[in-house]
């Protein structure tokens, strides 16, 4: 398995309820996901390089570490991609060869990790990426065989 992660923002490591509008730096409440924190330690201990790659168009790159610093995961973060740095939308097999340049890697050097499957896990894949589907609200049942899937974050530190 790759040691260096991109995950998403939103639904993967923080909470991004559908009712919140704006930019989440300035949200009242803000709050990582369960297991986000214990995962991101113990994944930077293990030399693992991890990054956020979000479809977030409205916050820049500051306006997103300041979400991170609120809930204490931006020290685990190597950067922060995003439409604002990189000049493109998430969803696309650009995005993902975008960041790929920037990072100077191979694509199968990196393993995206998200919640959305079109636009996280299939655009990740298709530019050559190894992609984890995080999907916390399914049962082990009904996990879809095409994707490597995890229900907890806490999962990634097994792999």
């Amino acid at each position: 398995m790759a040691k260096i992660f991109l995950f998403d923002w939103g639904g993967t490591l923080m909470v991004n309820p559908p009712h919140m509008q704006g930019k989440m730096c300035n949200w009242e409440h803000v709050e990582a996901i369960s297991g986000a924190h214990d995962t991101l330690v113990t994944l930077s201990k293990n030399g693992c390089k991890l990054y956020v790659a979000t479809g977030a168009a409205d916050s820049s790159e500051a306006d997103i570490k300041a979400a991170f610093e609120r809930v204490g995961l931006d020290g685990y973060i190597s950067d922060f991609f995003c439409q604002s740095n990189l000049g493109i939308g998430k969803g696309t097999a650009a995005y993902y060869k975008a960041i790929i340049e920037v990072l100077g890697v191979d694509a199968n050097e990196v393993t995206m990790v998200g919640d959305i499957l079109h636009r996280d896990i299939e655009p990740a894949i298709e530019a050559g990426l190894n992609a984890i589907w995080y999907t916390p609200d399914i049962s082990v049942a009904e996990m879809n065989g095409d994707y490597q899937q995890i229900i907890h974050l806490s999962e990634l530190c097994e792999l």
